[in-house]
């Protein structure tokens, strides 16, 4: 089955699995903002929360939870708090102040719709409501594995992660030269942290082991690096309805990024790089680690077309 994903028009081709679980997410998220008060800020939340999206960040971590679990249920609310925190950074990354951004998933951003104050605020109760989200479904869940969880999604909102990732880009912006681990550090904080905690958070939720953790961290770090250098060079060489946003903005504004650092060519091998390495580390787990194998496939060939 195919269906039209986030930030490209292109159609792919999803395994039922995935499909699936995106299914579960979207029902779960539908229902997950119905309390919300005041409805002026459930409204701004809901927005760009049930926004059509991959889901691809609750979905790699119920693909990751599944390698040790069947019960996907368990993980399926820290799944939706994923995809709240990724909202949520999105939301503030559109900020005239941050990227400035006035288009989201080929629609107006949060803030041309609700204003700059409200968006704001639907991006500061996103966050906040994950983690209360997460906290008030945790009733099957052992104390050791929501701290772990919780643990692991309040860094990517730090200086470890998010905000930390945000601020490196706009010190980058405008100067003449950055030097090229500068830039990597921005983008596995501002996106690869967020991807790596969806692939930890199921490890952990799961039972894995400390060494199975490990190597499924390293394959969602390099994954999520690679995620990022993709957007880079979409948003150079793709057009506003296959990109869902306006393009060529990372240039205009002065961004660094890896096709202006070393060329969309040089970029795309780096990609390649990157994914062989993730690839690598899922070869202890046999079939049941083919979902991520995918995943990383997908990112690949993102970057190819």
């Amino acid at each position: 089955m195919s269906f039209t994903v986030d930030n490209t028009q292109a159609e792919v081709d999803f395994p039922v699995p995935m499909e699936n679980f995106r299914r579960q997410v979207n029902e779960r998220l539908r229902s997950s903002v119905d309390s919300v008060e005041p409805p002026r800020l459930r409204e701004a939340m809901a927005y760009s929360l049930l926004a059509d999206g991959k889901r691809i960040r609750p979905t790699l971590c119920l693909l990751t939870f599944e390698i040790f679990d069947t019960d996907v249920a368990i993980a399926l609310p820290t799944a939706c708090a994923l995809e709240m925190l990724h909202t949520a950074s999105l939301i503030h990354d559109d900020l005239p102040s941050m990227d400035n951004d006035d288009f989201r998933r080929g629609s107006p951003s949060n803030h041309r719709v609700f204003g700059e104050g409200m968006a704001l605020l639907a991006g500061d109760a996103l966050l906040a409501y994950a983690l209360e989200f997460i906290l008030q479904n945790a009733e099957a869940l052992r104390p050791e594995k929501i701290l772990g969880v919780m643990a692991k999604l309040i860094e990517v909102v730090g200086p470890s992660g998010l905000s930390g990732g945000q601020a490196i880009d706009l010190y980058c912006q405008g100067r003449e030269q950055v030097d090229p681990w500068t830039v990597e550090e921005m983008h596995i904080k501002k996106t690869g942290a967020l991807i790596e905690a969806s692939v930890v958070t199921g490890a952990i939720l799961g039972g894995a082991s400390r060494d199975d953790i490990t190597r499924l961290t390293t394959y969602a770090r390099n994954l999520g690096l690679a995620y990022q250098i993709v957007d880079d060079i979409l948003d150079e060489t793709s057009t506003f309805d296959e990109f869902g946003k306006e393009v060529g903005q990372d240039r205009a504004a002065g961004k660094w990024t890896y096709p202006r650092l070393m060329g969309v060519e040089q970029a795309r091998e780096r990609v390649r790089e990157l994914i062989t390495r993730a690839v690598a580390e899922l070869d202890g787990f046999g079939e049941r680690a083919s979902m991520l194998r995918w995943a990383a496939q997908v990112v690949h060939d993102r970057a190819a077309a």
